[in-house]
């Protein structure tokens, strides 16, 4: 994220209709859950509607120029983090660590294809999470399902599982605090490329990947040092890099409350996070969740996997994109290595029909998830590295353009994924399996399919 002066104000096209921050209210509302004291509920949602935003509006227009530029293949999205973020893990390590690998990958993937590559975190709001069910048994004992810090506690026990309004402020005040520690290091030089090697994450020991880093790792540091010597001058651009955060806008109350008229700009703009999604769950014409998104002015995302239909597909990119510009909608698809070949080109020639400049990315984790006969959730590598491929192909071939990724990664060692350079396998997900919900590339992982997508981009 940068801090630096306000681009000139995008003008949006003013809405004759009726919509309001609260309108979704009129319709289905799915993935929201109850809250016993409602007193109580009501008291903490108008805290959080009187406190800052937490992010401005200049950069939710900057990054939409960014996301525009992706759709038109200039740039490269790469969007990162935690399934769910959880408020324990609101540490500077850990912090650190997702902002040493999101660097890492996208040093490769400048190196590799030449391009810009947009940084998006999916952390500062990562607090809430649908559900497949309601309820959650185990053996006689049934309890509301976890969803999310920022709703109850992971813990099973009756109290721990009640809604407790007062997670909504504890989850805006993670967040601020996540992105008041970016910007600070992000202003202090932590991604300064004349010393990339301080990314260095010392438990990415497959020494061929460790060399091929670092060999680029070389050849941008000279390159940096060759043009401000010839130029004389050391420019501010090398010294730090934009970092922007995304979450899924899940919980509609928690959405809304920071949603903001800003002066001397038209519209209203999400300001508790930059790049805003629509899970595949969510995703409902008619549902409050597309009716909230589509009035907002950031760039936003919707994931969309093999049940959505072709006509349906169009109808939601003609609602959440009223307007036709560019870097308004983004597409993350998410289907599965096996299902990605009998659906995405329809999807592409779909969306071709409305004459739309979306931006599409692929999401190569979601569709991929499976369980052992242990009885962990995991992702083999090559099914994700699979999908990625075949996005890639389908795209090229369909004369359409795949603007970036979407994976769930952490900067941690930990053994969540199958697979890989690390030669992870079922037997070793016991050792450091940590996440709360969904499996989790590690730093090695993650850094190895940023160089295999970085060949792919070149090629």
């Amino acid at each position: 994220m940068s801090e630096s002066s306000a681009p000139s104000p995008r003008i949006p096209v003013p809405r004759t209709d009726s919509w309001t921050p609260d309108s979704w209210r009129a319709k289905i509302v799915r993935q929201m859950p109850t809250y016993p004291d409602a007193a109580a509920y009501r008291a903490a949602l108008a805290q959080l509607a009187a406190l800052p935003p937490l992010v401005t509006s200049w950069e939710v227009e900057t990054l939409r120029r960014h996301v525009a530029s992706a759709a038109r293949g200039e740039s490269f999205l790469l969007q990162g983090g935690d399934c769910a973020e959880n408020f324990d893990e609101c540490r500077p390590d850990t912090i650190t660590a997702k902002l040493k690998i999101l660097l890492q990958m996208s040093l490769v993937m400048v190196y590799g294809s030449k391009k810009r590559v947009i940084r998006v975190g999916r952390f500062a709001g990562q607090y809430a999470k649908p559900r497949s069910s309601d309820v959650e048994k185990r053996g006689d004992v049934e309890l509301p399902s976890y969803r999310g810090d920022m709703v109850n506690a992971i813990g099973f026990s009756a109290a721990e599982r009640v809604p407790d309004p007062q997670r909504l402020l504890r989850a805006y005040e993670r967040s601020a605090l996540t992105l008041n520690f970016i910007r600070s290091l992000a202003a202090g030089g932590f991604a300064d490329l004349h010393h990339p090697e301080y990314w260095d994450l010392g438990f990415v020991h497959d020494p061929d990947l460790l060399r091929d880093y670092r060999r680029i790792v070389d050849t941008i540091r000279d390159a940096v040092r060759f043009v401000g010597t010839v130029v004389n001058r050391d420019d501010a651009e090398v010294h730090r890099v934009d970092f922007f955060c995304a979450h899924e806008g899940l919980h509609l109350d928690y959405e809304s409350a920071q949603t903001r008229r800003v002066p001397r700009r038209e519209g209203w703009y999400n300001l508790a996070t930059h790049f805003p999604w629509i899970g595949d769950r969510t995703r409902q014409l008619d549902g409050a969740h597309v009716e909230y998104f589509r009035g907002i002015e950031n760039p936003i995302g919707v994931k969309v996997g093999p049940s959505i239909e072709d006509d349906e597909l169009v109808a939601l990119v003609e609602r959440l994109d009223a307007d036709g510009e560019a870097g308004r909608l983004t597409l993350i698809h998410r289907f599965g290595n096996g299902k990605i070949a009998a659906h995405l080109p329809r999807l592409v020639e779909a969306v071709r029909r409305t004459r739309r400049a979306v931006t599409w990315v692929c999401d190569p984790m979601h569709g991929n998830t499976e369980s052992t006969g242990s009885g962990f959730k995991t992702r083999n590598f090559d099914n994700v590295l699979g999908e990625l491929e075949k996005a890639l192909a389908i795209h090229r071939d369909s004369g359409s353009v795949l603007g970036g990724v979407h994976f769930e990664l952490t900067g941690e060692n930990v053994t969540e994924c199958i697979g890989g350079a690390c030669g992870l396998t079922e037997a070793d997900l016991s050792s450091s399996y940590k996440t709360q919900v969904d499996p989790r590339l590690n730093a090695g992982q993650a850094l190895e399919l940023a160089m295999l997508i970085a060949e792919k981009l070149r090629a």
